[in-house]
């Protein structure tokens, strides 16, 4: 799907936008739908993007380990570690659980199991299980990759539209806009070109404005 908005309009709508408010704004992409069925379980769209300028912020990765060499490694990396036999022991603390929700989270495979027995309630909705580390994994690009990545879902099964963040105020207007390119770009891919209606950006707490 082509973009309806040069780059110098858009910059043009982030600049207009920018610095109105108290906290740093994101940008928003929401991207409408027409002639999918979104009540069928096998039209709902569920797929990862990684934004190639990342999403403005970086979030600190935490992995889930009893290994100590994965333990060793990760800390080297500046990667936190969640002791494998603490699962439990978290999953009944509020506190320690919502904490979680603050990284990006990654796994020893074999832990995966009890996480999910234990967190996966807390975690799932909140669309922040870990990811589980399969194969040779170079965890400092991992964690890089892991802050560029968003994972776009249908918010309601009857609803034909699909939000996410791709940026915010503080980036470079051009950087967002490559953003929201791959994002469109990438969601035409997965559905056909034909079934997307229209999408917008907007900040925050300004009004949209239509890029596709």
């Amino acid at each position: 799907m082509n973009m309806a908005l040069d780059i110098e309009e858009f910059s043009k709508f982030i600049a207009e936008n920018k610095g109105k408010r108290k906290f740093k704004q994101t940008v928003e992409l929401a991207i409408n739908f027409k002639g999918i069925d979104f009540t069928k379980q096998d039209n709902r769209i569920n797929m990862e993007v990684i934004l190639p300028n990342g999403k403005g912020k970086t979030a600190k990765v935490a992995v889930f380990s009893s290994d100590r060499n994965l333990s060793e490694d990760a800390k080297k990396n500046g990667i936190d570690v969640i002791d494998g036999a603490e699962i439990d022991a978290i999953s009944k603390d509020p506190a320690r659980l919502s904490s979680l929700l603050s990284y990006e989270l990654v796994a020893q495979p074999a832990l995966m199991p009890s996480i999910a027995r234990s967190m996966g309630q807390f975690l799932g909705p909140r669309n922040k299980m870990p990811r589980p580390l399969v194969g040779n994994i170079n965890l400092a690009s991992m964690s890089t990759e892991l802050n560029k990545r968003i994972t776009l879902r249908n918010r309601g099964k009857n609803l034909p539209t699909l939000h996410c963040i791709v940026g915010n105020e503080d980036m470079d207007a051009a950087k967002i806009y490559e953003n929201v390119k791959e994002v469109i770009s990438s969601v035409s891919k997965k559905v056909g070109n034909s079934r997307v209606r229209s999408a917008y950006v907007k900040l925050t707490m300004s009004k949209p404005i239509k890029v596709a």
